[in-house]
């Protein structure tokens, strides 16, 4: 995710400096090409027909826009949430799991449960973004778990598993009370349904043939954009026609890349800085004084 203000102009630009090389030379022979053959009596395109292109392609890239921003957004109000339901969680095991007769086992289970809801926010964003789901998680929780969570192929549900078998014996030894367990559950199930909400976002490709249209309609936009404008600027149509093409492309790059937010790239969901929050609320109401490590921050990312 990127985390500055200020985007450097070479990581904007350097997305479609190839195209933008591109369309800059091809303006170039057409100019030239022009000037030295006189073509405007035989190859005369009117400027109407680009306009016209182009409103319809400017109309289509918004839509296209919009429908990414909207799986970026749901993305990020599923994590907004995973924030909340985590610290209710820690809320319901600290003041539901209690043991008069074994105060200190009740806390050892107490402080597992947690440090494993720390480590299942970790294992979630890592295996979204097509990481290793268990890497750094020996940190939170014990080399038992970890080894058990890593023969499974989805590890953040191997921990809510871990936290139904902890829960059922909170139960068995009446720590809690059938109407807690019930609230805590209630709880873990929203934790399977945001796992479920992020999974769906992830695994449901956006239509490859409406981007593959759009694709050429801005293509055989750009190829009929110098005739139409060539007779009116002369040589001044070549930065011309290098800056209308950057702005519909550094638009359709964006939607590119909005449209999957846990491919671990710059304009992804910042799921690593959401599970450091998370970890530093949670271990402030355990009374852990211990700052989480800072994850790396991308200032930006070449593709």
């Amino acid at each position: 995710m990127l985390l500055k203000k200020n985007i450097p102009f070479r990581y904007v630009f350097g997305k479609i400096k190839y195209e933008i090389a591109l369309v800059l030379l091809y303006t170039l022979v057409i100019v030239l090409i022009h000037d030295r053959f006189n073509l405007e009596k035989t190859i005369n395109i009117p400027l109407s027909v680009p306009m016209i292109m182009g409103t319809v392609i400017s109309l289509l890239l918004a839509f296209r826009s919009n429908q990414a921003y909207d799986r970026w957004w749901e993305a990020r109000t599923v994590w907004g949430a995973i924030v909340n339901d985590s610290r209710s969680f820690t809320r319901e095991v600290l003041t539901f799991i209690n043991s008069t007769e074994f105060p200190e086992e009740a806390e050892r289970l107490r402080e597992r449960m947690i440090r494993r809801q720390m480590a299942w926010c970790y294992a979630l964003g890592q295996q979204l973004r097509g990481l290793s789901a268990t890497e750094g998680l020996e940190r939170l929780i014990p080399k038992r778990e970890v080894a058990y969570v890593a023969r499974f192929a989805n590890v953040p549900m191997a921990l809510l598993e871990l936290h139904a078998k902890d829960l059922q014996i909170a139960l068995q030894r009446d720590w809690i009370n059938a109407y807690q367990q019930v609230q805590i559950d209630s709880t873990l199930n929203k934790f399977s349904d945001a796992m479920g909400k992020c999974e769906r976002i992830k695994n449901t490709v956006f239509p490859s043939t409406y981007s593959l249209y759009i694709h050429f309609a801005l293509n055989f936009f750009i190829m009929l954009l110098p005739f139409g404008v060539i007779e009116f600027f002369g040589w001044v149509a070549v930065p011309l026609v290098g800056a209308i093409a950057a702005s519909f492309l550094l638009i359709e790059k964006m939607a590119i890349h909005l449209q999957d937010p846990f491919d671990n790239k710059p304009t992804d969901t910042p799921m690593t800085t959401i599970a450091r929050t998370i970890e530093r609320d949670l271990r402030q109401m355990l009374n852990d004084n211990h700052v989480p490590e800072t994850p790396p921050v991308y200032t930006y990312y070449v593709m």
